[in-house]
């Protein structure tokens, strides 16, 4: 699952990471990292092997639990994700049983994403940082079991939308994902580090918002959710 790297992606990597460095420099924590568009689906369009890479900071982390504003949003959309953090830099060309090894700990996660000016082009959607507005976070617990065993519960209102959802189904096995990710970002200054949180996309389909739902995703003991005004 590694992208095929052109010069309009790269393009959009180099301004992606200036928009980085300026909310580093304003302030904000370094967070980790989001894979998106990285469906079997999305890829064909887009013309990627692999899902494609955005940066996470504090600055649009938002607590558990909590309520979210999405006026004035063109198209918002909540996705429910698998995180995972990293015990051990991940460097590009790794093979998977590394990439695995460095993963310490999983969780439930949700991100707030808006679609209102959606390109097909990979390099501009790199550019925009993929959409990303909001990320919230379950508690990270230690892997109990292969990373390909884990699975996701999502409740809408209260009432079970999906129940045992494997994430390869739609996104490939997750190691992967990271492993692609550490491809894509072979030439950034940055990379995937010990520490970061990656949140690996979408595994089931996303939940456009209007305004007044609930939404719950649970990774194992790992609980994360969030309201919409």
């Amino acid at each position: 699952m590694t992208a095929s790297i052109t010069p309009a992606m790269q393009e959009g990597l180099r301004r992606q990471e200036a928009l980085g460095r300026e909310l580093l420099d304003q302030g904000a924590a370094r967070l980790g990292w989001k894979a998106g568009f990285g469906t079997a689906a999305a890829m064909e369009k887009l013309g990627t092997g692999g899902p494609l890479v955005g940066f996470l900071t504090d600055a649009t982390l938002a607590p558990s639990g909590g309520s979210v504003d999405v006026a004035g949003w063109g198209k918002p959309v909540l996705e429910p994700e698998v995180a995972v953090r990293l015990g051990a830099d991940v460097g590009a060309g790794q093979d998977l049983e590394q990439v695995l090894g460095a993963i310490d700990a999983v969780g439930a996660a949700i991100e707030l994403v808006d679609l209102g000016e959606v390109s097909d082009d990979a390099g501009a959607i790199l550019a925009t940082n993929i959409f990303h507005r909001h990320v919230l976070l379950g508690d990270f617990l230690p892997l109990d079991g292969a990373l390909d065993e884990v699975r996701m519960d999502v409740l809408s209102g209260g009432v079970v939308h999906a129940e045992a959802v494997e994430p390869a189904a739609m996104l490939g096995p997750l190691g992967e994902v990271v492993r692609g990710l550490a491809d894509l970002l072979a030439n950034s200054p940055e990379g995937l580090r010990a520490g970061d949180v990656i949140i690996t996309g979408a595994a089931i389909k996303p939940f456009e918002l209007s305004g007044g739902e609930s939404v719950e995703v649970r990774v194992g003991a790992s609980a994360v959710s969030v309201s919409i005004a």
